[in-house]
C-alpha cells in the first residue's frame, strides 16, 4: 500500500489524490490535517478506508509513517508546511504557488538547500504533453537557438478569481502569485533559461471590485437583473448560473490595500541574452480562450496552445508547415496525470521529480520581482537561487 498524507484537504488536492488512486488503486489516504473535517469527509473517496486527522507533519510522520506528503493548504500555508516536510526524507507533493512572499521563498530555500525531501511541485503545464511536444522539437533544432516567446493567457473563467475565496488578497497576494507561476514556469522550461530581469504592468480596479457591501450576494441584490454578473444573465450564454459573491464588493480589495488583478503583462529577459513577453487577461469570457505560447529561433516558428492542444511548426527557409494535435480531456490539459505519475514513481522507484523544488523557487522569485516592477514602473532583478 502507498500510504499518504495529506496537509490541506481541499478541492485540489483531493483531485490529485483521485488521479493517484486510478493511477495506483493501492494509494490510500491514512492521515489528514485539516481543520474543516466535515469537508475531508465529503471529498475522501468511500473506497479509501480509514484515516485519521493529525494535528502536526511530526505527529502524521511519527504515527502513521506516510510514504507520501501531499499539501494543498491555502496558499499562505504552502510555505510554512513545506518546511516543516522539509525535515523528512518523504517525497512531497506541493501546491504552487510554493510562497506568497520574498521571506517565505527564502525561508522555503534554506530549508530545503540541505533536505533529502524529493518534491514535486503542482507545475502541470511544464509536463502537458503538447508542452514536452514543444520542448522536444526545440530541443532537437527544428527552430534554432531559441530567441523570442510570446505567452498569452486569456482566462474564460477569471471571475472565479473575484467571488470566490481567490479574492481575499491576504491569502493570495495576487493574480501574479496565484496564477501566472504556472506560466512563468513552463515559458522559462521551454526557454531553457532562468528569468534574471523582469518588468510588469497591472490594472487593478478597473473592471472588478468597488463599493458595493461586503458579503453581498446576487439573491440579494436589487440590480441583479441588470447586472452582467448575475446568473440571470450568464445564463443566457452558457455561463454558470449559480448564486455567488459580488465582485463589485468592497469584499475584492482596492488598489492601495491590494487586490487581484484584472489583466498583467510582463516583459522578461532571460539569461541566455533572449527575451519574451507574457499577458494574462481576467475578464475574457467563452471561445476568447487562448493559453499560448509562440516560440522563434532563426530557422522557425513553434505556436501551441493548451485549449486546443494543438502546435504549429513553420520552417522559415523551407516551404512547409506542420501541425499537430493532441487529444486530451484530463485536468490541465493532461497534466496533471503527468505530475501524478511522477509522484508515484518518486515515491514506489525513488524517481527523478520532474517538477524540483527549485522549480517552484525561480517561479515565485520571477512572479515577486513582476510585483515589485509594478510599484516601480521599471525592470528588476529576479533573484536567483543560490543567494541565502
Amino acid at each position: 500500500m502507498i500510504r499518504l498524507g495529506v496537509i490541506g484537504y481541499g478541492d485540489r488536492i483531493s483531485q490529485i489524490v483521485k488521479i493517484l488512486q486510478q493511477l495506483n488503486n493501492n494509494a490510500k489516504v491514512v492521515s489528514v490535517i485539516d481543520p474543516n473535517q466535515k469537508a475531508v469527509g465529503e471529498r475522501v473517496s468511500s473506497s479509501n478506508g480509514d484515516y485519521v486527522f493529525r494535528d502536526s507533519i511530526s505527529e502524521m510522520v511519527q504515527l502513521d509513517k506516510p510514504d507520501g506528503l501531499l499539501i494543498g493548504t491555502r496558499c499562505q500555508l504552502h510555505a510554512p508546511y513545506a518546511i516543516e516536510a522539509a525535515k523528512y526524507d518523504i517525497p512531497l507533493f506541493l501546491e504552487k504557488p510554493v510562497a506568497i512572499s520574498l521571506e517565505q521563498t527564502i525561508a522555503l530555500e534554506k530549508a530545503f538547500s540541505k533536505s533529502k525531501c524529493n518534491v514535486v511541485v503542482s507545475f502541470p503545464l511544464r509536463v502537458s504533453p503538447i508542452c514536452t511536444l514543444a520542448r522536444e522539437n526545440i530541443e532537437s533544432g527544428m527552430i534554432g537557438t531559441c530567441e523570442h516567446i510570446t505567452a498569452l493567457n486569456y482566462v474564460p473563467y477569471g471571475t472565479c478569481y473575484w467571488e470566490l475565496f481567490y479574492r481575499n488578497y491576504e491569502s493570495t497576494q495576487g493574480l501574479l502569485v496565484q496564477k501566472a507561476t504556472h506560466d512563468l514556469d513552463y515559458i522559462s522550461y521551454l526557454m531553457d533559461s532562468d528569468i534574471v530581469n523582469i518588468a510588469a504592468l497591472a490594472s487593478y480596479g478597473r473592471v472588478f471590485g468597488g463599493t458595493k457591501r461586503a458579503g453581498l450576494k446576487c439573491s440579494d441584490c436589487d440590480e441583479a437583473r441588470g447586472c452582467a454578473e448575475s446568473p440571470y444573465n450568464r445564463q443566457k450564454y452558457g455561463a454558470d448560473n449559480s448564486d455567488h459573491l459580488c465582485l463589485f464588493s468592497a469584499d475584492c480589495g482596492t488598489p492601495k490595500t491590494g487586490m487581484n488583478e484584472d489583466a498583467t503583462s510582463v516583459l522578461i529577459e532571460f539569461a541566455s541574452g533572449a527575451h519574451g513577453i507574457y499577458t494574462q487577461v481576467f475578464f475574457s469570457r467563452r471561445d476568447t480562450e487562448i493559453r499560448t505560447a509562440i516560440i522563434s529561433g532563426y530557422h522557425g516558428t513553434i505556436n501551441f496552445d493548451f485549449y486546443s492542444s494543438s502546435l504549429k511548426y513553420t520552417a522559415h527557409h523551407k516551404a512547409f508547415s506542420s501541425n499537430t494535435k493532441f487529444e486530451t480531456n484530463s485536468n490541465h490539459f493532461g497534466g496533471d496525470v503527468e505530475l501524478a505519475r511522477n509522484f508515484i514513481d518518486v515515491i514506489t522507484v525513488g524517481a527523478k521529480s520532474f517538477t524540483p523544488i527549485e522549480t517552484g523557487l525561480k517561479s515565485i522569485y520571477a512572479c515577486l520581482a513582476a510585483k515589485e516592477s509594478i510599484k516601480t514602473r521599471g525592470f528588476v532583478s529576479v533573484r536567483q537561487i543560490g543567494k541565502i
